[in-house]
């Protein structure tokens, strides 16, 4: 009764850490993948890059969504605190029977959200189709860096997370 998706049967992993200069008061934005938020060194890597944003387009299903979805985009704010925008496509109903389609339906959690660098969660809609449209505070960002300042304060000499060679 469980879901089984396999992305990597459908889908080739990156090779690369991927950030982007967005100019003005945004700056350095990172971008991974649905799997991705799973990863917190992924999300250093791209605070490290200077990533202000971290933006994960997704797809959790209804097993995943609703345990880890929120969770994961929450923490991955607080870890590097920055602004993390979870982008999830809406959810669609399968197919009627003895229609003939491309793929499987797949039915995605829904659910897109723009968290803070506090981990506060600014905006959030449901599994149906949305546009959310926030101001992002990005004195915010400097706000939580200077007054929880973990991004300085690392312990390279105990640990480290370092980029691939």
């Amino acid at each position: 009764g469980k879901i089984t998706f396999k992305e990597s049967l459908t889908l080739s992993p990156g090779c690369e850490v991927t950030t982007f200069d967005a100019g003005g008061a945004i700056g350095t934005v990172g971008i991974g993948i649905c799997y991705d938020v799973r990863f917190p060194e992924l999300a250093m890597l791209m605070q490290q890059r200077g990533a202000r944003v971290i933006v994960y387009p997704g797809a959790f299903n209804m097993v995943t969504g609703p345990l880890h979805w929120d969770l994961l985009m929450r923490a991955r704010a607080n870890d590097c605190q920055a602004y993390v925008l979870g982008a999830s496509q809406a959810r669609t109903e399968p197919q009627a029977e003895g229609t003939a389609t491309k793929y499987p339906h797949y039915t995605s959690w829904g659910h897109s959200m723009v968290v803070s660098p506090w981990g506060r969660v600014e905006a959030q809609v449901d599994e149906k189709e949305h546009m959310i449209v926030v101001d992002l505070d990005m004195d915010a960002v400097d706000e939580v860096r200077t007054n929880i300042p973990t991004g300085n304060q690392k312990r390279p000499d105990v640990y480290s997370v370092s980029p691939a060679a």
